[in-house]
Parts: C-alpha cells; structure tokens; sequence
C-alpha cells in the first residue's frame, strides 16, 4: 500500500448527508461527497493487511462475507490514495458493471468483514467507490463501448432488474445479440421502482446508464409480460438462449382478521406507485398525507417505506419489528468477519428521529388483527408484545406477552415483509423445474435449467437477496450462457 501506516494515522471519515430536515422537502438524493484530499486519506486506512477478506464474497452463517462480485477493493484503494482516479476506474470496472448502483444501495458486506474493522472502524470502501464512478460520469470517462465484432447469436433476457442488466451487458459484451424484456413501463426493475428516488436517483443514475447500454447495442423492450404479450413458444422460437431474471416479487402477506380493509397494501406496491408519480410529477394514488403509518417489518424496504411516507407529510409513523433490538456492539456469537448484526440508524430512521423525536422502531412486537371503520377503512391496528422461546412442543419463535395488548392508530398500513419468491405463472408456462422454496432450479455456478438453453439467475434462483448477489449471478449465467452457445468463454 502507499501509505502503510495510514490505519493508524486516520480515522473513519463520511462525509456529511443533506440535513434531515432539508432533504424531506424533495425526491433528491441525500449523500454529499468528500473533497478528493480527504477522500485520499480514507484510501490510506486500507491496511497491507496480507489477507484481505474484504473481496472474499462468501456466506458465513447465512450471511454475505466480503464482496459478492469480487471486486479489487485493495488495489483501488491504494490508486484512490495515489491520485490514479482513471486508473482506479479501470480496476472497479474489471468486477462491476454497475459501481453507481452497489455505491449507493448495496448494505457493503465488504465493510463488516474489512480486516481494520476488528478493532478500528473499518475503511470506507462503500463511500470510496461510488466516489470513483461519480467522478467518471463527471469527467466523461464513461462512453459506450459497443463491441468490435458480432457473433450473430440473439440472447432473450427476462427482466431488467440488477441481475437481468448485469447479464445482458456482459453478454453484449461478448459480441451477442441482447434483447431486454420488461414488463414495467421503464427499465431497471428493482433499481428503478424498488428503490425510492432519494437512495437511486433513475433518470440521473439509473436511466443514464440505461442509455449507454442502449448505444452499445442492448435493445430494451418495455411494457411486455413474456408469457402474456409474447408466448415462450414465441420466445424461445425467436432467440438461441433465454436468461430468466425475473427476481423474487411475490411479497409475504399477513393474513390477519381485517386483512381485507382499504388502507393497507404492500410495501413494494407503495413504493412504485411513489416513483411512478415522482418521474410524472404527479401526486401517489397511494398517500400518507395526515395519516398515522404503520410499517410491518424492519428492513431495508421497511426503512424506504419510513423515507417515503415522511415525505408526504404522514402525521406519525411507527415500524414494527419482531425480532430484539440489536445490540451495538458485535455480539459473541456474531464474530468478524460475519456481517455485523448491530443496531444502526438508517436514513428514514434518522429522518423520523429528526421530524419525531424517535426512532420510528417498536421491536419485539408483532400486530394482532386490524380494525377498520364503518366504510371499511383501516384506522388501528392492534398489536402485542413478544418474547422469544420454545413453546409446549419445543419449537423456538416468538411467543405472545399477556398483558402487552394495545392499539395503534393507522389508517395507512404498509406490509414490508419480505418476498416468498418469483411469481410463477412465467415459470409453469415454460415448465422450468422449481426447487422447495418455489425459486427456478439451477445450480449456482451454473445457472442452467432442466431446458436447453434457458439460464436463471439472481432472485428468481436463489431467493430475495443483496443487489451485489443479483450482479453476481448476472455475470456468472452470462458466463454460461456464452459458454452454451460458443462452446467456450472469455468472460470472467
């Protein structure tokens, strides 16, 4: 490393977020950027460390451990504390296609399994990156590269979320024909309608790195449900392979008593109705304008949920969560380098903190049943507190507290529990083997169904997973489906 004592000289540095308080105002994105100076001596806490688990990307305990995708943190690091910007572009481009999406929404597994971290606060390797590929965007250093020779070969790819983008460009990559099939109005999937404008700016971002792949030579096809507007018969007529990465989106549901009253919906059907209307300067046909929210779950699409709703104006917004509150330290059992299961504030945390006073987060709770009013509008929800243990028949899980009963005004309830899997009318019309939990069957590393030239990959194979995995598995049935069709591969 250029700077080996840099981990002891510096400390941790991010730079500052648009005050809460100012960024409900707007849609804008909310992360600021460090001056490129102090942006070098982050680069020199990357420690000579011998070992870099930083770039593993393995499960430990069912959790990613390092970079899923591999990518050369220590080398671009060390460029980064040099001046080398170009060249550092370069390095991160090797393993990702995408660096603008993972710097702004990935969770940075790399972070909580840095070497540094086990006793200092780790390097700032989410920060830095994303700082490279907005610099290049700035300086002009991203063009399209279409390739210099076609092969002739037409690739289908269903789905135009991270995994489905990953694979179509390496594959144009690789001299093929690649035709994007999406059913949403825009291309992007998750990035563009999972994630709210504020995290992923889509047409800045997003839609910027859509019209690249477009001079390249991917065509995207919007507005079609394969399955529906196009037969797989049709489909599969047409291309010598298909890539299926139509992501995991059959949300969990709650079926509870009142389940069926207006007013409560589905965390992911809130948050597209959001972004449709924010890109057609529109208002939400689903608004918590005056209204008490409450968001059932405790993750990342809980916390968008808490974003959004705080900037239409709700009037209180609480979170339920039913598992303990993290602690703030690494627990025993969660030691480096699993990714640390700690209590962190993220953005609509902070941001309800701000306009509230609170953490919006009510842990080791779970809703009851709704109640409704006499237009059959949700108004409460009436929730309990748990504990977990075993219960009569030994089985581990949450178990109800007498006496913890109450009731929570709402007449806005957002479901964000999580995905169940891919939706399967698109994979019964194919026939493509299913494995127990309903995903498509294809080995990882392989990605290839029970049908010949048909590859799954991201959600849609493993299950809801990180936007790193979904690039991760992009790539490598990209690889694959390469391989099939030439009987070899340089892809990576």
């Amino acid at each position: 490393m250029g700077k080996p004592t840099g981990f002891i000289e510096f400390n941790r540095e991010l730079p500052s977020d648009r005050p809460p308080l100012e960024r409900l105002a707007d849609w804008k994105e909310f992360h600021l950027h460090l001056p490129d100076d102090r942006l070098k001596r982050q680069g020199a806490r990357c420690m000579d460390c011998g070992i870099p688990f930083c770039h593993s990307g393995s499960l430990i305990s069912g959790m990613a451990s390092g970079c899923p995708i591999n990518n050369l943190i220590p080398e671009w690091n060390d460029l980064i504390f040099r001046g080398l910007w170009r060249e550092a572009l370069d390095r991160l481009h090797k393993t990702n296609n995408f660096p603008e999406f993972t710097g702004r929404v990935c969770p940075a597994p790399c972070e909580g399994s840095c070497v540094l971290g086990i006793h200092e606060p780790p390097v700032t390797i989410k920060n830095i990156e994303v700082s490279i590929i907005d610099k290049a965007w700035e300086e002009g250093w991203v063009q399209p590269n279409p390739p210099a020779q076609r092969t002739g070969k037409k690739i289908a790819v269903v789905g135009s979320g991270p995994a489905g983008l990953s694979a179509a460009a390496q594959l144009n990559q690789a001299g093929h024909l690649v035709t994007v099939f999406e059913r949403a109005d825009r291309p992007g999937g998750l990035l563009m309608y999972g994630i709210p404008n504020m995290k992923l700016d889509k047409n800045e971002v997003v839609m910027r790195r859509i019209r690249v792949l477009e001079a390249e030579g991917i065509v995207f096809r919007c507005g079609v449900n394969v399955g529906q507007d196009i037969t797989v018969e049709q489909l599969r007529a047409d291309f010598d392979a298909v890539i299926l990465a139509t992501g995991a989106t059959l949300p969990r549901d709650l079926k509870l008593p009142g389940r069926e009253l207006k007013g409560i919906h589905f965390a992911m059907e809130f948050l597209t109705a959001n972004t449709k209307a924010v890109l057609e300067n529109q208002d939400s046909p689903i608004h918590a304008k005056g209204k008490d929210v409450i968001i059932i779950g405790g993750g990342d699409t809980g916390t968008d949920c808490v974003g959004t709703s705080l900037r239409h104006g709700c009037n209180s917004v609480s979170q339920l969560e039913i598992m303990a509150k993290p602690p703030m330290t690494r627990a025993a059992n969660n030691p480096w380098p699993e990714w640390p299961k700690t209590y962190k504030m993220d953005y609509g945390q902070e941001e309800a903190a701000a306009k509230f006073g609170d953490d919006p987060r009510v842990y080791l709770t779970t809703a009851t049943h709704f109640e409704g009013d006499e237009h059959g509008q949700v108004k409460a929800v009436h929730v309990v507190n748990v504990e977990w243990k075993k219960d009569a028949q030994g089985n581990f899980g949450p178990q109800k507290i007498a006496g913890t009963e109450r009731v929570l005004p709402a007449q806005l309830v957002l479901l964000a529990m999580g995905f169940l899997g891919p939706e399967q009318p698109l994979l019964d019309s194919l026939k493509v083997d299913r494995d127990a939990r309903s995903n498509v069957k294809a080995e990882h590393g392989q990605y290839s169904t029970n049908l010949p030239g048909v590859f799954a990959c991201g959600d849609c194979r493993r299950g809801q997973s990180l936007v790193v995995w979904a690039f991760n598995e992009g790539r490598g049935a990209a690889r694959e489906c390469d391989r099939f069709l030439m009987g070899s591969t340089n892809l990576p």
